[in-house]
């Protein structure tokens, strides 16, 4: 490791020596380029993970100096893949520099994936907000390349955190458009009940026992096989536990439809939150009487 590091410090000397050295124009920042890479490479194998991102900068500049866009853009994704060891900052800010490069080029697929994983970024971090405005970005993207099933991957991202953010209403129209285009697709057809799903449990959220009727009606509307479902039936058992305000019901219908079909954590979370309201009405309630 010792020997790669001298190694790369001596090929990232040569390099700034080719930059601040007499030559012709595009030899001089080729040569300059071809050391850099080879800098870089040898800072990864000596794991100086910032050498390495800051080395695959110059790079990238040397690229662009060249006006080779495409490259400059792939020495910032390897940058920001080495700096993704040490500073997630620095691997974002990478990253957007190179969707900036891949969208002058016309590389719309290429910004899209990488718009994705600036989303992931900030999601490891629990930046949830700005991790919803990056696979907003990626989904559209995604759509625009009519690569579908990736973009419907990012939506399902948005719904799941506004909803933790309580904008239940932008979740449900997401579930809801995604399993209406699913409906259309062979391939995507059995998800429908899990979007539909998805998309009354966040009308659960909002407490509007009406509203969570009039959905069910139009899901019926919308796939006549899902008033057949256990995700159908569960969803129907639960809304009357709420009209009835009735916590143990509701407790029962939930217990029973998880021994069945597991809910995740998200689901739960946010049953939980339904729960909670639930006991907080029937509270009031009983102080009233």
């Amino acid at each position: 490791m010792a020997d790669q590091l001298v190694r790369a410090e001596e090929f990232e000397k040569k390099a700034e020596k080719k930059l601040t050295g007499w030559g012709l124009f595009g030899s001089k920042f080729e040569d300059a380029a071809d050391l850099f890479d080879k800098a870089s490479n040898s800072f990864k194998l000596a794991k100086s993970w910032d050498k390495a991102g800051s080395t695959y900068i110059k790079l990238a500049n040397c690229h662009l100096k060249l006006e080779s866009k495409h490259e400059a853009a792939q020495a910032y994704v390897d940058a920001a893949h080495c700096y993704k060891k040490t500073s997630i900052n620095e691997s974002i800010s990478c990253l957007d520099q190179a969707v900036n490069l891949f969208c002058d080029i016309g590389r719309l697929s290429m910004a899209a994936r990488y718009f994705k994983e600036i989303a992931e970024l900030y999601e490891s971090e629990q930046n949830i907000e700005q991790a919803i405005v990056y696979y907003e970005k990626s989904a559209d993207f995604f759509q625009n390349e009519e690569v579908t099933t990736s973009a419907n991957q990012c939506k399902q991202k948005v719904a799941q955190f506004a909803a933790q953010l309580e904008q239940y209403q932008k979740s449900i129209e997401i579930y809801e458009e995604i399993a209406r285009q699913s409906l259309n697709n062979n391939l995507l057809k059995y998800g429908v009940k899990g979007h539909l799903l998805n998309a009354s449990i966040c009308q659960l959220c909002k407490g509007d026992v009406i509203a969570i009727t009039n959905a069910l009606e139009r899901y019926q509307e919308l796939d006549p096989t899902f008033s057949g479902t256990r995700e159908y039936r569960f969803l129907a058992d639960i809304a009357a536990s709420i009209d009835e305000e009735d916590v143990g019901k509701f407790t029962d219908v939930v217990k029973e439809f998880d021994s069945m079909t597991p809910l995740d954590s998200w689901k739960t979370t946010l049953l939980l939150r339904v729960k909670e309201k639930l006991k907080a009405k029937e509270l009031e309630e009983d102080d009233l009487t």
